[in-house]
Parts: C-alpha cells; structure tokens; sequence
C-alpha cells in the first residue's frame, strides 16, 4: 500500500514482486476535494510575512498548517510568529525524527496551533482537524500543491486553503489553476488593514 507511487515505490516493486496486480483508487494526479474552499492573494513580495501575520490573527483559533519551500525558512517564519506572540512549532527535513515526532504530536494535541513546515509534511501525514493551509511560498510542482492543500478538508470534513501569490509566482500560480482545473477565488483583503502590522513585524524579523 502506498498513498503516492513514487520513483522509489516503482522501483521496489520491480526488484521485489513478480507478475503484481496494481488496483488505484483514483487515476486522477491532480484532484481537489469538494469540501475545500480554495483561495489565493496577490500582493507585493516585499509584505509577505506583514500579509501573513495577518492571515493569522484572521484565523487565530484555527488549527493551521504554513507551507514554506526551505527548511532555514521554516525555522525564520517559526521564529517570527514565536516572537509576536503566536503558538507555532517547525518541521522540516534538517530535524531529527524525534524532533519532528515531538512537533507533530504538540501539534495534533492543539497544544501549539500553528505548524510551520516544508513539503515533508505535505504527504503521508493524518492530522485530523487542520483547519487552515497557508502556502506562504508557492509550490513549483503541481502535485505538492494538490498534497499540501490535502491535509485539511479530510475525511469529509470541510477546510480551507490560502496561497499567497507575490508578482514573482504569476507563471508557477497559473500552472496550478490550470492542472487542478479550477479558477481560485480571491480572498479579499485591505492592503491598509495589513500595513499596520507591518512595523512590528520587521521589528520581529530583525
């Protein structure tokens, strides 16, 4: 059983199995659930974190999950949101497992609401309950889109998902909309509304 075919799973089953039966659930790559409400907004790269500190405290309860594409942007977001006052914890692919085990169960156990992570989270994990994916950093590849906004709207419960699109991922965001075959709505927001956590967050930055 495995829930992607990967390179490696193919290879495995050429030099371990003779004559399989291969049975797929779905043989569409690129599918969205239904009950996931799917949005993006576009804004100047250089209010990202401003925009995204504001996206948090829109969804303040909520239990969230924060797509970056490295792992020395995982730990600088999570770091960031420590510093203003928010409850986050990182993973990504520099940690040790029991490091990351410990992030996923503080997670899981709503003790820390908000997990920061790189596309090693983006598949393989059930945490049931995410509310909230924020892709703070656009996915290149299409199929690591459709896996991170996947871990919310699970088991037939209804989530959300955010991508943040600066003016240096237009080309990436259309890929997107064009293999999952839906056109995103735009999740409205006042510029002016987030120009006033703008201070503090550079001040936290720093």
């Amino acid at each position: 059983f495995s829930a992607t075919m990967t390179n490696k799973v193919s290879k495995l089953q050429r030099v371990s199995l003779s004559n399989p039966v291969k049975i797929e659930i779905s043989n569409s790559k690129h599918q969205t659930v239904n009950s996931l409400v799917q949005n993006y907004i576009f804004i100047p790269h250089k209010y990202k974190e401003s925009y995204l500190v504001y996206l948090i405290n829109e969804f303040i309860k909520k239990s969230t999950i924060i797509f970056v594409s490295t792992c020395k942007g995982a730990m600088k977001i999570c770091l960031l949101l420590r510093n203003l006052g928010f409850e986050s914890v990182p993973i990504h692919g520099q940690m040790t497992q029991v490091k990351r085990i410990n992030s996923i169960a503080k997670f899981k156990a709503n003790k820390q609401n908000i997990l920061v992570a790189t596309d090693v989270a983006s598949r393989g994990l059930d945490i049931p309950g995410v509310d909230l994916v924020i892709n703070y950093d656009l996915s290149l590849d299409t199929k690591d889109y459709v896996h991170r906004v996947g871990r919310t709207a699970r088991a037939g419960k209804s989530g959300q998902a955010i991508t943040i699109v600066t003016q240096y991922d237009v080309e990436a965001y259309q890929k997107i909309e064009a293999a999952i075959q839906k056109t995103l709505e735009e999740y409205k927001i006042n510029e002016s509304d987030v120009l006033r956590y703008h201070e503090r967050v550079l001040e936290a930055s720093k």
